[in-house]
């Protein structure tokens, strides 16, 4: 169900003003950045934006390092495993 305090996310989203994510309860926070037809240049884009997102609306009690490891998987695929220290100098 729509969230009237939330707003129109689907104009938002149309706007390139939202970027969707969640954490779960035990930390690890769920990045959908794009899809199966999506180009190589719009995924990285889209991934590198929620990267930023996550890092700039981290929060402020949180002390020492924030991200300890990154995956990237599909549905129903094995993950891979990626370097954080090239993500993060991205």
């Amino acid at each position: 169900m729509p969230n009237p305090k939330a707003g129109n996310a689907i104009e938002e989203f149309k706007k390139g003003n939202v970027v969707l994510y969640r954490a779960d309860k035990t930390g690890i926070v769920h990045l959908p950045f794009g899809k199966a037809n999506f180009t190589e240049e719009d995924l990285i884009t889209n991934f590198i934006a929620g990267v930023k997102s996550v890092q700039a609306n981290k929060p402020p009690d949180v002390k020492g390092v924030y991200w300890k490891n990154s995956h990237v998987c599909s549905s129903m695929v094995p993950s891979i495993r990626l370097n954080l220290r090239k993500m993060l100098k991205f």
